[in-house]
């Protein structure tokens, strides 16, 4: 167990202070506090231009589904409460659990069987489809649906009073819950009734005195702590009439400020190498910077980075591969693109956004993009443009910091992610180190698994982050660092990397170096190098694919529409290669068959080479390797 600083100490005895003062006295806003408006973009003008969009009508959609209490969470089934049912918002009803309203020190989130899936009960208390009731609402001029937000948030306030029970029990998730209140407030706070209208401010008052009292500053310093404070400073600049409201966003600013130095590589890549967290992170440093007028220089041209990164993973296809954890949540539109390719919205926002803040950004966008996020949270002025053209990139972009290379030949796309473990305990890294990702043309050639869950079962949990998800080799059935927990890595191996294509990785000790070969036309040539210690052992080389596969020879594997797989694991003759089944989640909750060819050897006699050749031109059924 690490050893806590005084300043830490001090810290914690703060927190706990204030928290035990504010659950005997709880904070109260003053009758005579209002807040005429929020300096905020206008909500009826974005939803004057986006309507009769088929954005505006899926907003529509899902709004009449929330209003008769029908929700899709992520992957997980859908949840139908029924339309005059009164949601139970500690429920987790995937798993038929409910908590009770204990302080929330002494709710254990990760306890599956007092609690349930805490994630699932987190996803629909973030209030997320209450900014769709509002949207849908200033879209549409439909009266019910700000009623709904009414009747929604009554019951939430009468089961879960202030500190009390799960949805007290992060932080984050009373961030994630405040912003969305912030939203609705601002498109139709106007449509409610005085006594309501007052109700809300005082609710996100409450949540601005606990962000105030509870930054995870030691706990969870990483998206948790950064959404925390992204929503205490937003809470101070844009509800300046509230008490301690300039305290709070001078607060919430230097975190997200410091958050930036400490979380972003200086490539731009983000430090938990997860690409779902990337964009989480850079959503959240977005709309910090839409709000804030005086950010540094420093702080545009990181988040420029950190926009040049995530066009590099999206690729000429405008889809990112899933490499660490993805969790299926969103910071502000809970219901958008598929997962692959949500970051097209934040991209189209980073566009806008730096092109007005000096930082030059030459990512193209199209309307459905900027309507999803950027048309809601920029000025009219920033918007006359709603669309523009990518353009057409090819050779690599190399991310030495973050361990990341893209590249594309023709229609082939490649993004090689030879990177470390994250930081600290690495909870959202995957085991996944050299593993490699493919498309061709439209096609899904080479995959990651996904994460399908974070809690329960966790034998589902371990096998989405291990090896064997991955396009990778597993070296005697280990996992490259020790897995301690479900958000937890211990003994991280060591990286080093050679080139844009070329990286090794140490554990356990033995080496595994990936060589990855794109120049030659039509093909793509992985070299696998294992050395270590002497005595036998056993070595799989892992190929997850989202196309059709059929076998043409025992080493040769037709892959979709035109790519064949030939694969050599080494010289001995003690190898195997076949097709297998397989599992990939593409949003956390929900997961599907897949197929991943096996090529697997026995060897008594290290080092020992594996190589695989991917034909584009399909030329041959054998490979002379």
């Amino acid at each position: 167990m690490a050893t806590r600083s005084a300043g830490e100490i001090f810290l914690r005895i703060q927190q706990e202070a204030g928290n035990l003062t504010q659950l005997v006295w709880q904070p109260r806003l003053g009758s005579a506090v209002d807040v005429p408006r929020l300096d905020l973009p206008d909500a009826v003008w974005a939803a004057r231009r986006v309507k009769g969009s088929l954005y505006a009508l899926e907003v529509e959609r899902l709004a009449n589904e929330a209003q008769s209490n029908r929700f899709q969470l992520a992957g997980y089934p859908p949840l139908e409460l029924g339309k005059d049912a009164t949601i139970e918002w500690r429920r987790d009803y995937f798993h038929n659990r409910t908590s009770g309203l204990d302080y929330f020190r002494m709710v254990k989130p990760e306890d599956f069987a007092t609690v349930g899936d805490a994630h699932a009960i987190w996803l629909l208390n973030r209030h997320q489809h209450l900014v769709l009731l509002a949207q849908a609402a200033e879209i549409t001029g439909t009266a019910s649906y700000a009623e709904t937000i009414v009747r929604h948030l009554e019951s939430w306030w009468e089961q879960n009073p202030h500190e009390r029970g799960i949805n007290w029990a992060l932080p984050s998730e009373v961030a994630m819950r405040a912003l969305s209140w912030i939203w609705v407030f601002h498109m139709v706070g106007k449509r409610f009734p005085a006594p309501f209208r007052h109700k809300l401010l005082s609710g996100i008052y409450r949540h601005g005195c606990f962000l105030a009292n509870n930054l995870s500053i030691h706990t969870s310093p990483n998206t948790r702590l950064l959404a925390e404070a992204v929503a205490l400073h937003a809470i101070g600049a844009l509800f300046p009439q509230f008490p301690r409201a300039q305290r709070w966003k001078t607060q919430g600013r230097d975190v997200v400020r410091k958050q930036m130095e400490f979380q972003v590589r200086p490539d731009g890549g983000h430090f938990e190498q997860s690409n779902h967290m990337h964009v989480y992170a850079m959503d959240m440093f977005l709309f910090h910077l839409a709000i804030e007028t005086d950010a540094p220089l420093w702080f545009k041209d990181r988040l420029g980075k950190m926009a040049a990164y995530l066009d590099a993973l999206l690729g000429p296809e405008r889809k990112a591969p899933m490499f660490g954890d993805e969790d299926g949540g969103r910071f502000f539109h809970p219901y958008g693109t598929p997962v692959e390719c949500y970051g097209r919205a934040t991209l189209a926002t980073a566009s806008l956004l730096l092109d007005q803040r000096g930082v030059g950004t030459e990512y193209g966008f199209e309307e459905a993009d900027v309507f999803e996020q950027g048309i809601w949270w920029l000025s009219s002025r920033l918007l006359r443009q709603l669309s523009r053209p990518r353009d057409a990139r090819g050779g690599d972009l190399q991310f030495t910091d973050s361990g990341m290379t893209s590249g594309s030949r023709d229609d082939l796309s490649v993004v090689f992610k030879w990177g470390g473990f994250g930081y600290g305990y690495a909870g959202h890294s995957h085991s996944d180190v050299l593993s490699l990702t493919a498309r061709l043309g439209g096609e899904e050639l080479l995959i990651d698994a996904g994460t399908f869950t974070m809690a329960e079962p966790a034998a589902d949990r371990e096998w989405f982050r291990s090896v064997a998800a991955h396009n990778t080799v597993r070296i005697d059935g280990m996992e490259q660092a020790q897995p301690t927990g479900a958000a937890r890595w211990e003994q991280k191996p060591k990286v080093t990397h050679t080139d844009a294509w070329t990286a090794s990785v140490s554990y356990s000790g033995f080496t595994h170096k990936r060589h990855v070969n794109l120049f030659r036309a039509g093909l793509v040539i992985i070299t696998d190098e294992i050395d270590g210690p002497g005595g036998e052992h056993f070595l799989e080389q892992f190929w997850r694919t989202g196309l059709e596969v059929r076998m043409i020879t025992p080493a040769c594997f037709a892959i979709g529409s035109r790519a064949r797989l030939h694969l050599q694991p080494g010289t001995s003759r003690d190898w195997e290669v076949g097709g297998e089944f397989g599992w990939r989640s593409r949003v956390y909750g929900s997961r599907e068959s897949c197929t991943v060819v096996r090529a697997s050897m026995r060897t008594a006699k290290l080092p020992v080479k594996m190589i695989a050749v991917i034909d584009l031109n399909g030329a041959y059924d054998e490979w002379p390797l």
